[in-house]
C-alpha cells in the first residue's frame, strides 16, 4: 500500500444530480453519456501518481487504464477506428500521464460527439471498423455507451475512494 493511500483523508462528498437535457431522444441521450464520461474524467482529476495506475482489485484495473480503456471504446464505436487487442486497452502505459490521457480522452469524446451532432437518425447506422455482421443504429450504441461508461464510472467511484477517500460525483 502506498504511502498516499496509508495517509488519505476523507474529502467531502460532492454530487451532482442527473442532467437536465433537451426535448428530443439524442439530446437525452447525449446527455446522460455526457454526464458519464464527466463523472469518470472528474474521477482521474488530480489523483496521485503511483496511484493512479496501480490497480486497486485483484484484476489489476486502475482509474488511469479505466480512462485509457474507455477512449478506445469512444473511438472503436463513434469513430470507427478498430482495437487490436481490448485487455491492452485497460493498461496505461510508462509514458502514460494523467494529464495526457485525460487530454486524449476529452479530445476522442469531442469528435464523438461531432459524430452524434452529425446523425440526422438514430436508426442509421455507427461509424464502424470492419467486422462480420450489420453495424449497430447510433441509437443501440448511445445506450451501450451509457451503459459501459456507467458501469465503469462506477469502478471509478471505488477505486478513487481507495486511492484517497474521495467520494461523490
Amino acid at each position: 500500500m502506498s504511502e498516499h493511500r496509508a495517509q488519505r483523508t476523507r474529502t467531502r462528498a460532492r454530487d451532482t444530480g442527473p442532467p437536465r437535457t433537451g426535448a428530443d431522444e439524442k439530446a437525452v441521450l447525449r446527455g446522460f453519456l455526457d454526464y458519464l464520461r464527466n463523472a469518470v474524467a472528474d474521477k482521474v482529476t488530480g489523483a496521485p501518481e503511483p496511484d493512479v495506475r496501480t490497480g486497486g482489485v485483484p484484476s489489476g484495473t486502475s482509474l488511469l487504464g479505466l480512462l485509457k480503456h474507455l477512449a478506445c471504446v469512444e473511438r472503436f464505436y463513434f469513430l470507427g477506428e478498430d482495437v487490436g487487442h481490448w485487455p491492452a486497452t485497460m493498461r496505461p502505459s510508462a509514458t502514460d500521464t494523467v494529464d495526457s490521457v485525460l487530454a486524449d480522452y476529452r479530445k476522442t469524446v469531442e469528435r464523438a460527439n461531432q459524430v452524434i451532432d452529425a446523425c440526422p437518425d438514430l436508426t442509421l447506422t455507427a461509424p464502424r471498423a470492419a467486422r462480420p455482421g450489420p453495424a449497430p443504429s447510433m441509437r443501440w450504441v448511445l445506450v451501450h455507451m451509457i451503459e459501459e461508461t456507467g458501469r465503469h464510472a462506477g469502478h471509478a467511484d471505488i477505486l478513487r475512494e481507495q486511492i484517497d477517500g474521495s467520494t461523490g460525483r
